[in-house]
Order: structure tokens, then C-alpha cells, then sequence
């Protein structure tokens, strides 16, 4: 007879797979609740993330971390304001070897299925299994949290961000480039980040736009949309060259009121109890490329605080529980309210406001000490 589950994760992509992994190397058996539908013939994922070194601890320590060619490294990052404010970080004045790693989605997936397959205490279901504690990591549509009536207070940003990839006539020179550009009465956000390794002259296209907006770039030729790119990057690496599908979605900043609670009685044994991890619990702005990091820092302390709870505790303990929702909000609240706050400061019309947020960023830019505290925290470094 097999051992009985420990642990049920609903829901296997990135956050999912990387919380099974984890929560399998503290020797608890994991029932991992994956029910994605297969791709759809054609389609290619065009996303990459930018992971922290921190991500990148924890995913080498699962054996995860992608081969070189998927995992470009970020020495600089150059941020352009709406009238000429100019924010410049550098990985060598944090004495760090990159800020960041910018990392292909399939090529990170692929690296943890494979994990998963061959870690012995996860066993992958089709639906979820009764277990003392259940961890919800079904993204921001989470069916669990919903069905449950969990609170999830939801802020439209009015923006849809469009992602692509692009070839660029120079290469990146492992810079990120981030510009906030005015659109009419809205502020747009371009980032441009760098893939293909240190010598690449490719880039991942994540554009923050109006939906109106999101849908005539979409529905450009490729021509125009390449002219309109360049335009709106001001030639920073010169002629620009569409090289894969254009996807949308909406933007919003998201935060569920409890991430933790006991399981209602008709969802599970008697005693259990649940917990939200990743998008399940909050969504950022993608401005400053910290959602999938969020989700990854979930996973290492939800999993550290379960494997030192006292040994009479067990894994559904309210108390342990509570613990993981205080120390995960509050790096929420540092991340998710900035980059929310840049967001709005940056999308207000009024010109006063414009020019007082562009003397911000030349004032931050020369500020030495908080300007390392804040690129320490973003890389989970602090």
C-alpha cells in the first residue's frame, strides 16, 4: 500500500512544478494536480522571464536551471522616462555576476516536467487528493480559490501588455532597456530584453499598452509594426525585425485578502487546511519583471517554514501557515505596491507630474545607497 499524500499542489506550471520539487526534497509526498491542456498545434510560447538570482539559487537546487543558451545574462539595465529621465543599473556595482537572467518559458518548463518525473514522491494526478494540506498554484483564474469564495481584490490597470520576439540590427550587449513613452493621454512601457546569450541580437518585446492599442499592434503587417517598434525604442538597437507570433492579455494588480485557511469539509479529510502560492495569491504590473520571482520566493519559504515547524505541529497547523502569509505579504507589499505605484505615477497626464517623476528618476539615479538597497531587494538578495 502506498504511502498516503502529504501535500497536494493544484495546478503544474512553473510555480506548481517548482513547489512539488521543493516541497519533495523536504521528503513529504506530493500529489501534483496537472490538468493543462496540450498546446495547441502552431503555437509558440513567446514569453521569457526575468528571474533574480535568488530564482536562480533555487531552481539550480532543484536541477532546473536551463542550459546557457536559454538563460541570457542581464549585466545592465538602462530605464528612459517620458521626458528624458534616465534610471542605469549595473551588475558589477552590486558585485554580482548579472542582475538578473533572462530565461525562455518552454525551456524552463520542459527542465521541471522532466524533475518531476523523475522525483519518486510526486506522483502526477488528473484531479485533486485528500492531503493534510493542499497548495493552490493555479495562476490568476485559480477554479480553487474561486469555488471557495476566497476574496481576490482586483485592480485593472486598463493595459494589456503584447509579448514577441525580435532580431535587432545590433546586438543587446546584455543590457535590458526599459522606456516609458507617452502615447496621447496614456503612457505606454517598452522593454526590450536581451535573449540568445551574451552575443545575441535577439530580444524578448514585453509593451504595456492601451487595449485598443494592443490590438492594432497585433493586428499589424509585420512592416509596419517593426517601423512602429523601432520608433517607440528610439532606434536604441537599430532596424528591428518581428520574428514570432504576437500575444495579449490584460494587465492588473491582484491580492487575495487570506492565503491561507482551513479546507472546507466537503474538499478535504477532517483537520486539513489550504494555502495560495504565485499568481493564486497576486499579480504584478510586468514593468519590473518581478511576478514569476514573487511566485518562486512563495515556494522557498512556504517550503522552509514547513520543514521547521516543531515536530508536534503538523503540516496544516494555522500558526506555520500564518507565519508563510505575514513574511509573503510583506515582500508583497514592498514589490507589488512600488511597481504599482511606478505604474501610476507614470500613466498620470498632468505635466507637472511628469516633469516632477522624470527629476525622481535623475534624483534616485544619483542616489547611491538607496539605489543599492532597492536593486539588492529586487534581487531577492536583501
Amino acid at each position: 500500500m502506498s504511502r498516503p499524500f502529504d501535500i497536494c499542489v493544484r495546478g503544474a506550471g512553473i510555480v506548481g512544478r517548482a513547489m512539488a520539487l521543493q516541497l519533495a526534497s523536504k521528503r513529504l509526498r506530493v500529489a501534483l494536480v496537472d490538468a493543462q491542456p496540450e498546446a495547441t498545434p502552431g503555437h509558440s510560447d513567446v514569453r521569457a522571464y526575468a528571474l533574480s538570482p535568488a530564482s536562480r539559487s533555487l531552481l539550480e537546487s532543484l536541477r532546473c536551471w536551463p542550459d546557457a543558451a536559454f538563460a541570457t545574462p542581464v549585466k545592465a539595465m538602462e530605464v528612459t522616462g517620458d521626458n528624458g529621465g534616465l534610471l542605469h543599473f549595473e551588475a558589477a556595482g552590486q558585485g554580482v555576476a548579472a542582475l538578473n537572467w533572462m530565461v525562455d518559458v518552454p525551456a524552463l518548463e520542459t527542465r521541471l516536467a522532466q524533475a518531476v518525473e523523475f522525483q519518486g514522491l510526486i506522483e502526477r494526478v488528473d484531479a485533486p487528493r485528500p492531503a493534510p494540506l493542499t497548495v493552490v498554484c493555479e495562476g490568476r483564474a485559480s477554479e480553487s480559490r474561486a469555488g471557495w469564495g476566497l476574496a481576490y481584490d482586483q485592480k485593472p490597470y486598463g493595459q494589456h501588455a503584447l509579448a514577441t520576439r525580435v532580431r535587432t540590427e545590433r546586438p543587446h550587449g546584455e543590457i535590458a532597456r526599459q522606456w516609458f513613452n507617452r502615447e496621447g493621454e496614456a503612457t505606454e512601457v517598452l522593454a526590450l530584453l536581451p535573449l540568445d546569450g551574451p552575443l545575441g541580437a535577439a530580444c524578448a518585446v514585453v509593451w504595456s499598452v492601451s487595449p485598443r492599442r494592443a490590438q492594432a499592434l497585433r493586428d499589424m503587417e509585420a512592416a509596419e509594426f517593426d517601423a512602429a517598434l523601432h520608433a517607440a525604442s528610439h532606434g536604441a538597437l537599430g532596424a528591428i525585425e518581428i520574428t514570432a507570433e504576437r500575444q495579449t492579455w490584460p494587465l492588473q494588480f491582484a491580492l487575495a485578502q487570506n492565503w491561507s485557511g482551513a479546507m472546507p469539509a466537503a474538499d478535504g479529510p477532517p483537520g486539513s487546511a489550504w494555502v495560495l502560492a504565485g499568481d493564486a495569491a497576486h499579480t504584478v504590473h510586468p514593468l519590473a519583471g518581478q511576478g514569476l520571482n514573487l511566485g518562486l520566493g512563495d515556494v522557498q519559504v512556504l517550503a522552509r517554514v514547513l520543514d521547521e515547524r516543531a515536530y508536534w505541529r503538523p503540516l496544516s497547523d494555522a500558526k506555520v501557515l500564518r507565519a508563510y502569509e505575514r513574511e509573503r505579504k510583506t515582500a508583497f507589499a514592498l514589490v507589488g505596491n512600488t511597481t504599482d505605484a511606478l505604474q501610476r505615477l507614470f500613466d498620470h497626464p498632468n505635466a507637472l507630474v511628469a516633469q516632477a517623476r522624470n527629476w525622481g528618476l535623475r534624483g534616485f539615479d544619483r542616489s547611491a545607497g538607496l539605489k543599492h538597497w532597492i536593486t539588492r531587494q529586487a534581487m531577492g538578495l536583501s
